[in-house]
């Protein structure tokens, strides 16, 4: 089976071709990817209007790029893909609606894929990786720790009560002055820091639920940063050294407590998935590594370019869903806030060119 998918939910353009055999392991064909962070630099972050006419002007592009790299011509596609959701809605508009007139086109079966979903299905595409697993989904916008039953059956043990990991990372940077995007500059200059200069608190350790919150560490930076206005070169070091150290420790804790969680409800998980951008952050990789190891469990983390948003997981997702029967017609919209758990009613067989 050859899918195309189609990822536009924020700030990223891609698409890719990815195939899926009886047996149910995947192959990546092409990846193409096109960041838009040169046109959203000047503004310290994505402005939505920029980045859905970002989206139209370059979509065709891209796909006839994932095509010609993937050797193959539109005929030989068995379905599309794109996501549907949850991101920016504009950018979701220019995506599916490109998915629909290929679909009809091509008389293919349609997915419109959840954006959550794909991220927690990229580690059967790299590692296969099988059900049941635990997945920790850490990005800009979303901070959560799943349990994948299988396919369309998640259920969510913890979550943010706030800022989501990487908007945490995200604004720290933006306080500091650093540059757009923020998550890979407080990285850097964190390696560059003392972590015990500064004395932050370490929100929800210890808690009895796996959940999070960063609201409370980042109020903490900023007050610390007051204290020594202006501040110099290494003060933004020790800062960012200080916060990284501080979410790692929350991040070792609060994931151990999910993976506690995940036996008591559902056995013992397969791995521990790791997905979303900050997956990343080395130092973040390390502190799982660690933290897994003493609980005995596999964890796996798929290769950083798949982390991130990209069409190769969105094209896989849309596969195991085909795989299924499950599929959508013309009428399905995209949605801004799209929760895994609702995928949780089975989706109906249908063929992608009825309403």
């Amino acid at each position: 089976m050859l899918v195309l998918g189609i990822e536009t939910t924020c700030d990223e353009t891609a698409a890719a071709v990815v195939a899926r055999d009886r047996e149910g392991r995947g192959e990546i064909r092409s990846n193409v990817v096109r960041s838009q962070t040169l046109e959203h630099a000047a503004y310290g972050g994505v402005v939505p209007e920029i980045a859905a006419r970002a989206h139209v002007e370059v979509l065709d592009r891209i796909i006839a790029q994932a095509m010609d790299e993937a050797g193959v011509g539109f005929d030989a596609l068995d379905g599309v893909a794109a996501a549907a959701g949850p991101g920016l809605i504009g950018g979701l508009i220019v995506g599916l609606t490109t998915a629909k007139a290929l679909a009809i086109v091509l008389e293919r079966p349609l997915v419109a894929v959840n954006h959550l979903e794909a991220h927690a299905l990229t580690a059967r595409l790299t590692d296969a990786v099988a059900f049941p697993y635990c997945v920790f989904l850490a990005s800009g916008g979303h901070t959560q720790i799943v349990a994948a039953l299988d396919v369309g059956h998640y259920v969510r043990i913890g979550t943010t009560v706030d800022d989501a990991i990487g908007e945490a990372f995200d604004k720290t940077a933006k306080l500091l002055g650093l540059r757009y995007p923020g998550g890979p500059e407080v990285e850097r200059e964190a390696r560059r820091g003392n972590a015990a200069r500064f004395e932050l608190p370490r929100p929800m350790l210890g808690r009895p639920e796996p959940n999070f919150s960063l609201s409370g560490l980042k109020t903490a930076l900023r007050l610390e940063a007051l204290k020594i206005a202006p501040l110099a070169d290494q003060d933004v070091s020790d800062l960012c050294a200080g916060f990284q150290q501080a979410v790692v420790d929350v991040i070792a804790d609060r994931v151990l407590t999910g993976l506690r969680a995940f036996r008591e409800r559902f056995g013992a998980p397969t791995a521990l998935v790791v997905a979303g951008g900050v997956a990343a952050n080395q130092a973040v990789r390390e502190a799982l590594d660690r933290a897994t190891a003493r609980v005995s469990t596999n964890l796996v983390v798929p290769p950083p370019t798949l982390c991130t948003d990209n069409g190769a997981m969105i094209a896989w997702a849309g596969a195991e869903r085909i795989a299924r029967k499950q599929t959508h017609t013309l009428a399905v919209a995209p949605r801004a806030r799209w929760p895994l758990e609702e995928l949780n009613e089975a989706v109906p067989a249908v063929a992608a060119v009825t309403t």
